[in-house]
């Protein structure tokens, strides 16, 4: 029996006898307790304090642990692992070790193991929103479309794991043959944020462990317990010991200590551009591949034939969707004059018809932010445009809810904005529209490209010779021409400047975990 034969059946016996025990746990019950929030099934964490490297739940070595604070109300939820390099180093050894045997693994197998975790992830879709509404604050509704959205990405990866295809092309002479094949890269690293925590995380993971790469993840430090989750749910899913691999702790020697291993052959990370450039520099030192999701600076723009309605829904889905705190979210607006009065009394009743509150609440619409200086960023923000000559129209104010934290905001629209204000050229990551009027259609291009970033752009019209002339003259990574909620699991999704590079979704992202080799046959 061959090497890889070998390994390939201890693998297949390890998927079938390897199962996490099934403790008893408590059922859940409301949401006012730690443990209630974690669930029947998910033990790992709330009630203990681990992390999981090489199928195996463990503390920090120093015994440290962080703090898992709900925004919404200050409550400590739990306690996770304040680890570091040496578990870094741990993790990035199981996934080396375990990269021979799932590598090997035939395409359809694994594909067959990660579909089956995005379906335990839908099965078990009302307890994993309670864990993210917990330590996130978005509403229950969006966690739960969160769920569906994060499961999305396993499916979609799962299937194209059989599609991950080599070539043969013509030699230059008769006694030759050229094959070129696509193998996994190895060891993935994967840093993710705290504003979608399965999500952002099942997006990297579902193509990496498709094209049998095995993978160390760093979650947020707000919002480990997520990972932790789904950590849990790859042991059921039947993912052997060490392919995935979770660490939580403060962020910089976690990621040091993985980009200074060589056995690291890639890292994605979705976060700021200030660290992403950072990211960039450390991992210049090993060359290894990286794909980074940065900052963006959305416009949105209403051309005078646009569908008005709909783009008021568009803009309000669009720019208050997890209360603001997404890269993808539209930042500025821009409405041409004929439409600018129609538009704004539309998108201002709709945004006034939002509600505040914490995420349990089923009416509530926006939650907190995720921490105090997320709150005070939007404050200096509004104050700014204040000062800058802008109008508020609606909101412009903390919203104050009863026995909660001062974390909420009252959505916001702010009318005359200009170059000059914060508004206009940074991330506000909040509940807040600046609205700007303008005139030509070349004059929405040059106002749309005049950013740093480019990560996504919106328009809405009617004019189909416009859309098509406005969507190839945009710099940005994803365009939603009439439409304002253009992410999903089988398109490519990614920036341009200083929005990074790579891409994730779709066929597209299994280039990203994957080497080219060439071989040379000789006849």
């Amino acid at each position: 029996m061959s090497r890889n034969s070998r390994v390939r059946s201890g693998l297949l016996r390890q998927l079938e006898n390897e199962r996490i025990a099934q403790a008893p746990i408590p059922p859940c019950g409301d949401l006012a307790t730690p443990t209630s929030v974690c669930g029947r099934r998910y033990r790992s964490h709330y009630l203990e304090s681990r992390n999981l490297i090489n199928g195996q739940w463990c503390a920090a070595d120093s015994g440290r642990t962080l703090a898992v604070i709900n925004p919404a109300n200050d409550q400590r939820l739990a306690e996770v692992p304040d680890a570091g390099a040496h578990e870094a180093n741990r993790a990035v050894t199981a996934a080396h070790e375990a990269f021979a045997g799932w590598s090997v693994l035939p395409a359809r197998e694994r594909g067959e193991i990660v579909d089956k975790l995005g379906r335990l992830m839908l099965d078990d879709t009302e307890q994993l929103a309670a864990i993210m509404t917990a330590q996130q604050g978005k509403p229950l509704s969006e966690a739960r479309g969160e769920i569906a959205y994060a499961a999305s990405f396993l499916s979609w990866a799962a299937a194209e794991a059989e599609r991950v295809y080599g070539q043969i092309m013509p030699a230059a002479s008769v006694d030759k043959r050229i094959l070129v094949l696509r193998q996994p890269m190895g060891v993935a690293a994967i840093v993710t944020p705290w504003n979608f925590p399965a999500a952002m995380i099942t997006r990297k993971l579902g193509p990496a462990l498709a094209s049998g790469c095995t993978v160390v993840i760093k979650p947020a430090e707000q919002t480990p317990l997520s990972a932790l989750a789904i950590g849990e749910l790859s042991l059921r899913a039947g993912i052997p010991a060490g392919v995935v691999n979770i660490v939580t702790g403060e962020a910089a020697p976690i990621v040091d200590a993985m980009l200074a291993d060589v056995r690291v052959r890639r890292l994605s990370f979705t976060g700021s551009t200030e660290i992403g450039r950072k990211l960039m520099a450390k991992a210049s030192e090993n060359l290894q591949r990286l794909s980074l999701e940065l900052g963006g600076h959305a416009p949105f723009f209403v051309f005078d034939d646009a569908d008005i309605e709909k783009a008021a829904a568009a803009a309000v889905a669009c720019n208050f969707r997890n209360a603001g705190q997404t890269r993808i979210c539209a930042n500025r607006f821009y409405v041409q004059r004929g439409v600018y009065s129609a538009f704004l009394d539309r998108f201002r009743s709709a945004v006034e018809a939002l509600n505040v509150g914490v995420g349990t609440d089923p009416d509530v619409d926006i939650g907190p932010r995720i921490n105090d200086d997320a709150m005070e960023k939007v404050d200096r923000h509004v104050a700014d445009a204040m000062e800058c000559g802008g109008t508020v129209l609606t909101g412009g104010a903390r919203a104050h809810t009863a026995g909660a934290a001062d974390r909420f905001y009252t959505p916001t629209i702010i009318e005359g904005m200009s170059p000059k204000m914060l508004l206009a050229r940074e991330e506000t990551f909040g509940p807040v529209a600046a609205v700007q009027r303008f005139e030509t259609e070349d004059e929405a291009v040059q106002l749309a490209n005049d950013s740093p970033y480019g990560l996504a752009a919106y328009f809405f019209t009617r004019d189909a010779s416009r859309l098509i002339r406005v969507a190839e003259a945009l710099e940005c990574g994803v365009v939603g021409a009439n439409d304002g909620a253009p992410s999903t699991a089988q398109a490519p999704f990614g920036g341009v400047k200083r929005s990074g590079f790579g891409r994730e979704g779709g066929h597209f992202v299994m280039d990203e975990y994957t080497r080219i080799k060439y071989v040379s046959w000789g006849v």
